[in-house]
């Protein structure tokens, strides 16, 4: 996820979270931002079609979605809450404000954000 959102400099990254339904990401699936902004994003539909589709083959989910902010904290901004598409997906946001690169994640239910643990395992 960071280095999809780095490569995407200076406009944001962002891509789909493949896991299972309670919550475990098992492949993430990075896609160009067709917003092509330094401040919005927006996943290319192909990659959310074919995502789907790996998904439905694979019995796994989409479940959320990863994109970074290049110059403010990783926490959702307006914008990322008024279009949070799925209450039951996770938001990973990825700051790249600072040197040190900040992951966190999100639900986000009828605008209401909450924080979830992020705990990485091999």
């Amino acid at each position: 996820m960071v280095a999809t959102c780095i490569r995407a400099l200076p406009n944001e990254g962002c891509g789909l979270l493949l896991g299972t339904a309670d919550g475990i990401v098992r492949d993430v699936v990075a896609s160009p931002n067709v917003a092509d902004s330094a401040k919005v994003y927006e996943i290319d539909p192909k990659v959310l079609l074919r995502t789907y589709r790996r998904a439905d083959d694979e019995g796994l989910d989409v479940i959320g979605v990863f994109h970074s902010h290049t110059h403010s904290p990783a926490y959702p901004s307006p914008t990322d809450v008024a279009q949070a598409p799925d209450a039951s997906w996770h938001y990973v946001l990825i700051s790249l404000a600072d040197v040190a690169t900040v992951v966190a994640s999100f639900r986000i239910v009828d605008a209401v954000i909450e924080q979830e643990d992020v705990v990485v395992t091999q």
